[in-house]
């Protein structure tokens, strides 16, 4: 938070992650970083009040954040894990066949709208917006199609691939927009191969490292949507 110290550098032979605990961006490199075994460590940033010298890191103050052990820094999430994926040779999350990659690259922005209309939910107190409920049902039925076009556990066949780890920040939250939003939205006979995935992923041991259940992502909206974002609620149990 603002006034804190600038941290040392990163340990020789680990990364620094700038994160904060209940962005799902950042998720999106820690779920990168932990499906490809690569060492680092995270400086958590509060997002309310930053520190002056994180904006020497990310020059418009957004997490996450990936420091070099040479301190160089690259920032925006596909950024960073695409770099990640290519850079780290082992265990790649990409497809290798570029137009299969490019298909999955337009899935991943494809599922941004998911995602604006999933915010717009969880952030409007007391205003239902039917829009936004049609847009992450069309949303979510295109993925369940792409599902069965696959024929395969994940998306990226037999175990997770970058589409797969993209996604599931927002997915793992969904549960909670039947809360915030409406009741009706996730009907378990309208995405059952969507539902079946989501269980799956659950149980991979690289996705657990990061994963929160519904009850701490409802008590977070909860501080978030009262204007004071309790990023320290699960301080004890993670450090």
């Amino acid at each position: 938070m603002q006034g804190s110290k600038r941290p040392s550098s990163p340990v020789k032979g680990k990364l620094r992650l700038y994160s904060n605990r209940f962005c799902p961006y950042s998720q999106r490199v820690i779920l990168v970083l932990d499906a490809k075994k690569i060492s680092y460590d995270v400086v958590n940033i509060n997002l309310y009040s930053k520190p002056d010298w994180y904006y020497d890191k990310s020059p418009f103050g957004k997490v996450p954040a990936l420091e070099a052990e040479n301190g160089d820094v690259i920032y925006e999430s596909l950024v960073i894990c695409d770099y990640l994926d290519e850079k780290y040779k082992a265990h790649h999350l990409h497809s290798q066949d570029p137009l299969q990659k490019a298909k999955d690259r337009l899935l991943i922005e494809q599922f941004n709208r998911v995602v604006n209309a999933m915010y717009k939910i969880l952030s409007s107190i007391g205003r239902v917006n039917l829009d936004d409920d049609e847009a992450v049902a069309n949303g979510l039925i295109t993925f369940e199609r792409e599902l069965m076009n696959r024929g395969t556990p994940f998306f990226g066949g037999n175990k997770p691939g970058m589409l797969d780890l993209m996604i599931w920040p927002w997915c793992e939250r969904a549960e909670i927009l039947k809360l915030f939003g409406n009741a009706n939205l996730l009907k378990k006979d309208k995405y059952r191969r969507l539902l079946e995935w989501s269980r799956r992923m659950a149980e991979e041991p690289s996705v657990k490292r990061s994963m929160m259940d519904s009850n701490t992502h409802i008590k977070y909206l909860q501080s978030y949507r009262a204007g004071r974002p309790d990023y320290d609620m699960i301080l004890n149990s993670t450090d």
